[in-house]
């Protein structure tokens, strides 16, 4: 792949370019083309997966350019928003939260969030955002649950 490849690919097509919050606005074009396309689980899985392993490989390639985790990659927000609606029935209200709880597990980094930032390359750039789509998942869905068993008799 060429350097102009690398960065199509890593900055999300050039969200990692908005001057403030360059990570909110690579999880807002996930959760926008989620929202709109709205493939089924096991094909968001597929693509989530490959974007995952073509993101290893391009923020390796971006840490050599930049330096260690650089602010204008997002393609690991873009994998960890997409993770946070793997599954959720599409309802703006669900998508919404998963977006806060994606972003605040990924600002916050609590552990093992945090310790997953030291894997090499690009690695540790994608799997803290991995880890906090994963929690982010969890959270919304133990709400979802918790709303239809109280709201709902």
């Amino acid at each position: 792949m060429n350097r102009f490849l690398y960065h199509v690919i890593a900055t999300a097509a050039g969200c990692g370019y908005t001057p403030l919050a360059p990570g909110t606005a690579g999880s807002i074009l996930a959760l926008i083309l989620i929202y709109y396309f709205y493939p089924p689980g096991w094909l968001l899985g597929l693509i989530i997966l490959l974007i995952f392993f073509v993101g290893v490989h391009t923020s390796t390639q971006m840490e050599k350019m930049y330096g260690t985790d650089p602010s204008l990659v997002v393609i690991d927000e873009v994998v960890g928003m997409s993770i946070s609606l793997i599954y959720l029935p599409r309802n703006y209200l669900l998508f919404l939260l998963a977006f806060i709880f994606f972003r605040f597990y990924d600002i916050v980094k609590p552990p093992p969030i945090n310790f997953s930032q030291k894997l090499p390359g690009g690695w540790g750039v994608m799997i803290d955002d991995v880890i906090a789509g994963i929690f982010a998942l969890i959270t919304v869905q133990v709400c979802r649950i918790a709303y239809l068993t109280i709201a709902v008799p």
